[in-house]
């Protein structure tokens, strides 16, 4: 696909998604943010090669950094390739960098990445959201109501054939 296709169709392309954290949390508020990236790292995460599953956002100094997250090395790099895994500054406004500050530090939530995509100007973001933890009866909840949903969609599903 030529670089003029691949920019402007279609809407945002998600390349990573956390699962385990829609699991593990309880989504109270999401928002969206730019990535500092290296050349090499964007053309890695255009390649598909990123994951988040382990990742969290610290704010310092008035700046929020993207931590714990895997970025492949980009296969035709050169020795000037990037490192897997490093503190990625994330770009926000202000207003947003106190608020999660705020929210994270008095309340004690976390702020957790649920996905980075690259949107239709071909620029990578992330989604990220703050997020309360769930207690283990919270989790089993949810695996029930999963299954719960599971069984009416085959049962839906029974019907119409």
């Amino acid at each position: 696909m030529a670089k003029s296709e691949d920019k402007g169709k279609g809407g945002p392309r998600t390349v990573a998604t956390n699962r385990k954290a829609r699991f593990e949390y309880f989504i109270e508020e999401t928002f969206e943010a730019g990535i500092i990236l290296t050349g090499t790292e964007i053309k890695s995460i255009r390649a598909g090669k990123a994951s988040i599953q382990e990742g969290f956002v610290l704010v310092k100094d008035g700046e929020a950094y993207l931590n714990n997250v895997h970025i492949a090395q980009y296969l035709q790099g050169n020795r000037n390739n990037h490192p897997e895994v490093r503190p990625r500054k994330l770009l926000l406004h202000k207003q947003e960098i106190r608020l999660l500050h705020a929210r994270a530090t008095q309340r004690n939530w976390t702020i957790v990445p649920l996905r980075i995509y690259i949107n239709e100007r071909g620029r990578a973001k992330v989604e990220i959201a703050l997020a309360r933890g769930k207690q283990l009866h919270d989790k089993r909840h949810t695996i029930a109501d999963r299954d719960n949903e599971r069984n009416l969609k085959r049962a839906i599903k029974g019907e119409y054939e």
